[in-house]
């Protein structure tokens, strides 16, 4: 087996580096024996990157995902702008160079998402641009009981769609009201048309949830990134000045509704950065995450940089409340 721990590559992180067999080996050409490796490697390590194969376009990425033999998920209530590359593919979150993406797990923020992440380096940034990442069931023992208990039913959060924040047409990927009320219906949002054309809505989500393969308990929600105090002090204070605090375009309370206090989410930051393991891209990486068991974010960087990602294995917690 071509696989060690990446105690250098990626800082100690439990991630695996796993590199070719010969050089010049292709990743579909390494897929017969790396299929197994990963199967065999992911629920504990949580991830892996795989380095120095040859990956010869983005449709090469997109047939590797695809042969975990999970159709590709689309990009749905999304939360972030990005844009298709190709079918199942999508640009990386398209925030500018200078800002910090927090950790967080993929669609954390609703009651469904992909199981599976694969992202692809294509263009090697400058210099920053990495995509940290951290064991999500160490964060969740980090977390002091008083934190857990305070979340233990979940976490609600509210998005205001207008002129602030990603439109609702492309959230919902639709301009048609019914299909929007359609989704909301069954993916239990509680949604209200406002003036204007703009829309709210309200979900109830989970705070910790339990991998259904491992049977650990993992820390998995993103109130520390929607919750207002995520944004910059100035930011905020006019925001709430020209809105009022319930028309922000996205905040997070606790199941009651009651207020998230900065500081207690300023403690959960604390833990997800003593947990961050990070790595420099190189141009053909490709790394694979465990969604649930492996939050990721994202590094200012300098230069062109594109990372492309591809998600599979839907999963939702719809049964369990």
């Amino acid at each position: 087996m071509n696989s060690r721990e990446c105690a250098v590559a990626v800082d100690s992180s439990p991630a695996v580096l796993i590199e070719p067999r010969h050089a010049g080996e292709t990743l579909l050409a390494a897929w017969p024996w790396l299929r197994g490796e990963i199967d065999s490697l992911l629920p504990t390590a949580g991830g892996v990157l795989l380095r120095g194969f040859q990956v010869e376009s983005i449709d090469v990425f997109q047939q590797f995902a695809a042969a975990f033999g999970h159709p590709l998920l689309a990009y749905e209530f999304a939360s972030t702008p990005r844009a298709a590359v190709s079918s199942g593919i999508y640009t990386s979150t398209e925030y500018p160079p200078h800002q910090h993406i927090p950790l967080h797990n993929e669609q954390a923020y609703t009651r469904e998402w992909p199981m599976k992440l694969w992202f692809h380096c294509v263009t090697a940034p400058l210099a920053g641009g990495e995509t940290p990442v951290a064991d999500s069931r160490a964060i969740y023992r980090r977390m002091p009981a008083s934190i857990r208990e305070r979340f233990a039913d979940g976490v609600v959060y509210v998005r205001n769609f207008g002129h602030f924040d990603v439109p609702w047409q492309k959230v919902f990927n639709t301009s048609a009201p019914l299909e929007v009320e359609r989704y909301c219906a069954r993916a239990r949002i509680v949604c209200e048309w406002l003036d204007h054309g703009g829309l709210r809505t309200r979900q109830l989500c989970q705070a910790v949830e339990r991998h259904p393969a491992t049977g650990e308990f993992v820390w998995f929600n993103q109130a520390h990134l929607f919750h207002i105090s995520n944004l910059q002090t100035e930011i905020r204070e006019s925001l709430v000045d020209l809105l009022g605090i319930e028309n922000v375009p996205r905040n997070a309370y606790f199941a009651d509704g009651g207020r998230i206090e900065d500081q207690l989410l300023d403690d959960v930051r604390a833990i997800l950065a003593e947990q961050t393991h990070s790595f420099p891209w190189r141009e053909g990486d490709v790394m694979m995450l465990d969604n649930m068991l492996t939050a990721h974010g994202r590094t200012p960087f300098e230069g062109p940089r594109k990372v492309v990602v591809a998600m599979a294995e839907h999963h939702d917690n719809y049964a369990r409340f």
